[in-house]
């Protein structure tokens, strides 16, 4: 999780004492969030051993796997939300794990860094792959697998029979809805089958 922004952003997006699945949770910032503040329940999935610690120390209920490794412990809707924050990026099978998303959960919301954002765009007119808050890595080291614009999930979405039921952006605190793919370095997509 970026910023407490993103996360009222996001954790907004998901409805009072939902069952959620948080893919990628990280140290449990969001799950714990919406558990005290929004009544929810559900599960973080981590890799990262210190990640799966942190949780722990939180109360919140992970599940240690490696997504490249897909969704099969859990049966379709099983969840009313599915998260995948800051995830999608850094694994081998993207779409695959997209299309796991929708199925697993009635909902699914994706964030990610938009790569189109306009300081990325002039760091490649300079000729330098961008190092941005939201990308802050530098080409040789970045855990990314890789990079994708705002515009990109929408066909990858449409490609796969997932329906767009809101997306945005979000930049400096703010939600970006006109030219998000342009002026935003969060893109966020909330999709369903």
């Amino acid at each position: 999780m970026t910023d407490i922004y993103t996360l009222h952003a996001i954790a907004s997006l998901v409805p009072q004492g939902s069952r959620v699945l948080d893919l990628g949770c990280g140290d449990g910032a969001m799950l714990d969030y919406l558990q005290r503040e929004r009544d929810c329940s559900g599960y973080g999935v981590e890799l990262d051993d210190a990640n799966v610690l942190a949780c722990v120390k939180r109360g919140v209920n992970v599940l240690q796997l490696n997504l490249d490794q897909g969704l099969t412990v859990f049966e379709d809707a099983s969840f009313d939300v599915v998260l995948q924050i800051d995830t999608l990026q850094h694994l081998r099978n993207a779409e695959t794990m997209l299309r796991e998303t929708a199925r697993v959960g009635r909902v699914g919301i994706v964030a990610f860094p938009n790569f189109a954002h306009w300081p990325n765009r002039m760091s490649i007119l300079q000729g330098r792959m961008p190092v941005t808050k939201r990308l802050p890595y530098q080409w040789y080291d970045t855990p990314n697998i890789r990079v994708g614009t705002h515009a990109d999930l929408a066909v990858l979405a449409e490609r796969n029979g997932l329906r767009v039921l809101d997306s945005f952006g979000l930049q400096g605190g703010r939600t970006v809805r006109f030219l998000p793919n342009l002026r935003a370095g969060t893109s966020v997509y909330k999709l369903t089958r």
